[in-house]
């Protein structure tokens, strides 16, 4: 830890990328050792910032010398999650087309992070081994991530940068399996796992760095049993509680009596609304009304008969106008159609003859901003004919 200044390590921690845990298992002959979890998001490298390569690299190098020591402690160490760089040839899609793909400072670092891959002994180099192609050494298509901008996943058009690494003795002793799950939806990413023969053996107290031992939450709510625990109640309160009563229900009694006492608007004046019926009385300022009420004859509420012509030329005449409505609208939206022309019809690709995408350039520079339009099919090798082909054309300037 000598190479690194205190602000350089500030620096590489203050992002968040690692996350450590240990845990004590048993293997499958009785003996326990510790395990230790480094779960990372690494650092990706933007070509148009070299300072986040040097990041990059430096946090790599301080991940294996973090992990190289806790194997020197004696514990098994498992390194998981993004590294953001495919390893080898077989890890990426379009590793031919890359230049230099072999001298990337990404992939060295893993050639020397890593050891052989068929988990046999013998020479090999890093303290660690992928466990992915130690099961699957040769399988191919076996990515993790894709590009969303270009719709690369359903084509699988992508890369492996996922791992899940471990020292060699544990993946040797313990890995029963390594997968992918290329199939679960939901990120740009998909789950990696594996699968070890061991068990976790329950921890006797709490682990020193345990939340419950920092001071801001030192001595409140430890357990969530706390809450079901009957407490007694203390003679102290019950005797305090007891002219509390008292005073309330002599406090209740002066309530009751005052709310026995007439109030003035009652018993001085016999104004103001009493009962319901006083709305159903007749006003006095209105006359009587008759009792007798004498009903309509049948005839006046019967209804004219209409004649049959009469109706009929009333509904051709209605649809006649709704015709001549609907025809004046398809007239006026056929003008102003023709006088604003609305958008073109999207150009066809040359390698489909299918309707294209129009995507804007938001690199800054001279185009910022243009319209262009390519073919809108899921980005894929160039050998499959199903992917996306090379057609593009700039829009017209707006």
């Amino acid at each position: 830890m000598d190479e690194f200044t205190q602000e350089e390590l500030r620096a590489l921690d203050n992002e968040g990328r690692a996350l450590l845990t240990q845990h004590k298992i048993r293997t499958w002959d009785g003996k326990e050792k510790i395990l230790t979890i480094i779960n990372v998001y690494c650092p990706h490298a933007d070509p148009g910032k070299p300072e986040r390569l040097a990041f990059k690299m430096r946090f790599y190098r301080l991940l294996q010398i973090r992990a190289e020591a806790l194997l020197a402690a004696g514990s098994h160490v498992i390194i998981l999650g993004d590294l953001n760089t495919a390893h080898r040839p077989i890890d990426h899609w379009d590793a031919a087309n890359l230049e230099c793909f072999e001298e990337d400072p990404g992939r060295k670092w893993m050639d020397g992070l890593l050891s052989n891959l068929d988990c046999q002994a013998g020479s090999h180099v890093g303290a660690f081994v992928d466990s992915y192609r130690c099961f699957q050494p040769k399988q191919e298509g076996a990515f993790t991530c894709w590009s969303t901008i270009t719709g690369a996943r359903p084509l699988n058009y992508g890369s492996r940068i996922d791992y899940v690494l471990a020292d060699r003795t544990l993946v040797i002793d313990t890995f029963q399996a390594s997968f992918l799950l290329p199939e679960v939806m939901g990120s740009d990413h998909c789950p990696v796992g594996a699968v070890l023969s061991v068990c976790c053996v329950p921890a006797k107290q709490c682990p020193s760095l345990c939340t419950r031992f920092l001071p801001e939450f030192s001595g409140t709510q430890l357990k969530i049993l706390h809450f079901l625990v009957h407490l007694k109640e203390d003679p102290v309160f019950k005797q305090s509680a007891l002219p509390l009563s008292g005073q309330t229900q002599v406090r209740q009694n002066k309530a009751r009596v005052r709310s026995t006492r007439p109030r003035p608007s009652q018993a001085g004046s016999n104004k103001g609304q009493k009962n319901l019926m006083n709305y159903f009385q007749p006003s006095s300022c209105c006359p009587q009304a008759s009792s007798k009420l004498e009903m309509p004859s049948l005839g006046a509420l019967a209804t004219p008969k209409i004649p049959e012509d009469e109706v009929m030329a009333k509904m051709v005449e209605v649809q006649a106008k709704a015709s001549e409505a609907k025809d004046e609208k398809e007239v006026r939206a056929l003008f102003w159609k023709s006088v604003l022309g609305g958008p073109l019809p999207m150009p066809l690709c040359g390698g489909h003859r299918e309707p294209c995408v129009m995507r804007t350039v938001k690199k800054p520079g001279p185009n910022l901003g243009r319209h262009f339009y390519m073919c809108s099919r899921p980005r894929g090798p160039p050998t499959d004919p199903s992917s996306r082909c090379n057609f593009f054309l700039w829009g017209r300037p707006s």
